[in-house]
């Protein structure tokens, strides 16, 4: 099992450099990061290319909705050049909040424009000229002035079919993800009951998958925090926090794909309470009603023992990437002993 991290910028460049750089010496294979509305994560991950020599790079998410599918393939042919052959090409629909209220298009057809937009950038990848007629995109563009023509890549495409990732939830995006995807990037993953929320969906693409495309790999995780102290309160804080705000507060009533998830995994009544809490304001009471259970099963906080046993569960469920948040004094030896244990 690999190890991977997000990484995030904040305006200064040279914290960004030392960040990547100390990670890839601790040993982590994988680095991703996130595009919200804050800064571009295209511009970021080329500049760590630039400072890195091993470690693999993912965007974690592009939105699918904010750049064309052609865009989006030529995108991942220069960072893939530009970190030597490092780059993992990792899409979402992000949601309607962001996308329309950011974006300013529509978001429709989430499932059409993730097929699509994967298969365009396989096309333009290959070298051959682009053609496509899918349910969301049709190439050449029909309806507008009639001059558009089947056009090819025009520089060296990638020796190598770059790896895409999806990052899904619902049960048919995450069955979409298991038939066409290299990598299922998760969220708030939950290894104890990942069967039964998880399981008829991945059996279900994976029926349809290419037999000779290699076996889906998983991103999964969350905090970790190892030993004793403030830290490990402080860990199961933070853990609550983020889950409370999403459940909570990522989406309206009756829209939220994070409390949706929450229900399937079982915490019905909570997921409930946690949005209504936080949607009148009272966000400490919507953290505090997030049950300790979830943190048990969902993070890995505690002695080393604690940790090596779970860090087994993830591995057991198919986990081929631990994604780790690491809290404590020394968030670089957490990082270390992880890729020690995880070998």
């Amino acid at each position: 099992m690999k190890i991977s991290t997000t990484i995030g910028f904040n305006g200064d460049p040279q914290r960004l450099a030392q960040q990547a750089q100390d990670l890839e010496s601790a040993g982590v294979d994988l680095l991703w990061g996130a595009e919200i509305y804050g800064y571009d994560l295209i511009s970021t991950l080329g500049y760590i290319a630039a400072k890195t020599e091993r470690v693999e790079l993912m965007t974690g998410i592009i939105p699918l909705y904010s750049r064309s599918p052609a865009l989006i393939a030529q995108t991942a042919a220069t960072l893939d050049a530009l970190s030597g052959g490092r780059f993992i090409l990792g899409l979402g629909t992000s949601g309607p909040q962001v996308i329309e209220g950011w974006h300013g298009v529509p978001f429709d057809k989430p499932m059409a424009r993730t097929r699509d937009t994967i298969e365009i950038c396989r096309k333009v990848w290959s070298g051959d000229k682009l053609t496509h007629d899918g349910s969301s995109y049709k190439l050449p563009f029909e309806g507008g002035t009639g001059l558009g023509k089947p056009i090819r890549f025009m520089d060296r495409p990638p020796a190598n079919d770059i790896r895409i990732g999806i990052a899904s939830i619902g049960p048919k995006n995450v069955e979409l993800t298991a038939e066409i995807a290299d990598i299922w990037q998760t969220i708030h993953f939950v290894p104890d009951r990942f069967q039964d929320v998880w399981g008829d969906a991945l059996a279900a693409g994976a029926a349809k998958r290419d037999p000779d495309k290699k076996p889906l790999e998983i991103i999964a995780g969350g905090f970790v925090a190892i030993g004793t102290g403030d830290h490990i309160q402080e860990a199961r804080d933070q853990a609550r926090g983020l889950i409370g705000f999403y459940v909570g507060g990522m989406g309206a009533k009756g829209k939220n794909f994070y409390n949706d998830l929450f229900k399937r995994y079982g915490w019905v009544q909570e997921a409930e309470e946690i949005q209504d809490l936080f949607l009148s304001g009272k966000r400490a009471e919507a953290m505090a009603a997030v049950p300790e259970e979830y943190i048990d099963l969902s993070a890995l906080i505690g002695d080393e023992g604690y940790v090596r046993e779970r860090l087994q569960v993830f591995k057991e469920v198919g986990v081929t990437h631990l994604n780790v948040n690491a809290v404590g004094p020394d968030s670089l030896a957490t990082f270390e002993k992880l890729k020690a244990w995880s070998e």
